[in-house]
C-alpha cells in the first residue's frame, strides 16, 4: 500500500492549485480524479459557457491563463489550461478512480478506490460544490413527452424538441440559458426569488476587477461582513439589456416559482400557468459524501463541517467551497 503525506481528492482548479502548492513544499503527494481527462467536467458544461471573469483574473498559481488577457474563456479553454496545467507542473494525477471510501486509519487516513488503496497522513476534498444534479419531485409529474435537462446534461438546443422551453431556476446559469433559447422560441423563466443584475465590464474594467481591488472576494466568513455577504444570493452577472430587451419583445416571460407539474401544464406561485413541452432545470447541485466515513465531519445534512476549509479532525480538509 503506498503511503502519501497528502492526498487530494479532485484534479479541478482547486486540487491543482494545492497540487502546486505541495510540489512546492515538496511533500510525497497524490491527486486523484474520477474524469477520464483532467478538465473533463468544463468540458460537459452547456455549449456556450463563458466565464464571468477574464484571463487576466483566471490564472491558477504560476502559470497565466494563454490567450487574450482581456477576453473570457470559454468552458473548452478553461478544461484545456487545466490540463496544461497538470502537465507544466508534472503534478502526480490519477484520473479514471473515483475514492468509494474515505476513513480513518492510525494516525492518518485509508483512502479505497476500487481495489486500490492508499495511505495519507492528511487528505484534501476538492470536489467542488457542483456534485450531484438536484431536480425537484414534481418532475415525475410531468407528461412522458416532455423533455426534461438539467442544466448539468443541456448542451444546446438541438436537444429539444420544437416550441416553448420552461427554464426552472433564478441563478446564472438558468438566466444565461433562458436568454440564449428566447433568440430562437418562447422561453418561460421560473424564478424562486429576485436577483440583482451587475454589469460584465464597468468602465472599462471586468467587474471582478472591482471586486478584487475592494478586497470583497477575500473577506473571511467568519467576520460580520463575511457572515452578511455569504447569506446573499449570487447576482447575476451580465445579460441584462438583453434580458430586458428579450422581455420587452414577449419572447421571454418571468414567472413565479414553479409548484407544480400535470401532465404538459406547469403552475407557478403567482397563480400563471404555462405550457411544458421543454424544461430545463437549472436547480443546482447537491454535494454528495457518501464515501466520507470519517466522523464528526459532515452535519445531519450531509454538508461538510468546516472553518474556512478545516475541519474538526485533524489531518481533513475540504477546498474549493463557497
Amino acid at each position: 500500500m503506498n503511503a502519501y503525506d497528502v492526498l487530494v481528492i479532485g484534479a479541478g482548479q482547486a486540487g491543482l492549485a494545492m497540487g502546486y502548492y505541495l510540489r512546492q513544499a515538496r511533500l510525497r503527494f497524490l491527486i486523484v480524479d474520477q474524469c477520464e481527462r483532467v478538465g473533463d467536467r468544463w468540458r460537459q458544461r452547456y455549449d456556450t459557457l463563458v466565464l464571468f471573469t477574464p484571463r487576466s483574473l483566471s490564472d491558477l498559481p504560476g502559470l497565466p491563463f494563454p490567450g487574450d488577457r482581456d477576453g473570457l474563456p470559454g468552458k473548452n479553454d478553461v478544461a484545456d489550461y487545466l490540463e496544461r496545467y497538470a502537465a507544466h507542473f508534472s503534478l502526480p494525477i490519477r484520473t479514471k478512480t473515483p475514492v468509494s471510501s474515505v476513513e480513518k486509519y492510525g494516525d492518518g487516513f485509508l483512502v479505497t478506490s476500487g481495489q486500490e488503496q492508499w495511505f495519507a497522513r492528511q487528505v484534501v476534498i476538492a470536489t467542488g460544490p457542483f456534485q450531484s444534479p438536484w431536480i425537484p419531485e414534481i418532475h415525475r409529474d410531468a407528461a412522458p413527452d416532455v423533455v426534461q435537462l438539467h442544466t448539468d446534461a443541456y448542451k444546446n438546443e438541438h436537444q429539444l424538441r420544437p416550441g416553448p422551453v420552461l427554464v426552472v431556476g433564478d441563478g446564472n446559469s438558468g438566466v444565461q440559458i433562458a436568454v440564449e433559447l428566447a433568440a430562437s422560441r418562447p422561453v418561460v423563466l421560473s424564478i424562486g426569488r429576485q436577483r440583482s443584475f451587475l454589469p460584465q465590464r464597468l468602465l472599462g474594467k471586468p467587474i471582478f476587477w472591482y471586486f478584487k481591488l475592494s478586497g470583497l472576494l477575500s473577506i473571511p466568513v467568519t467576520t460580520l461582513p463575511g457572515q452578511w455577504l455569504s447569506r446573499q444570493p449570487d447576482p447575476i452577472i451580465g445579460c441584462k439589456r438583453q434580458f430586458q430587451y428579450l422581455k420587452q419583445q414577449g419572447r421571454l416571460r418571468v414567472t413565479g416559482r414553479t409548484i407544480r407539474l400535470s401532465g404538459n401544464t406547469a403552475t407557478f406561485s403567482d397563480g400563471s400557468q404555462a405550457e411544458a413541452v421543454n424544461i430545463i432545470w437549472a436547480t443546482g447541485f447537491r454535494c454528495t459524501y457518501d464515501w466520507l466515513h470519517v466522523p464528526g465531519v459532515l452535519d445531519a445534512n450531509g454538508r461538510p463541517i468546516h472553518r474556512r476549509g478545516v475541519t474538526p479532525t485533524a489531518g481533513l480538509y475540504f477546498l474549493g467551497l463557497p
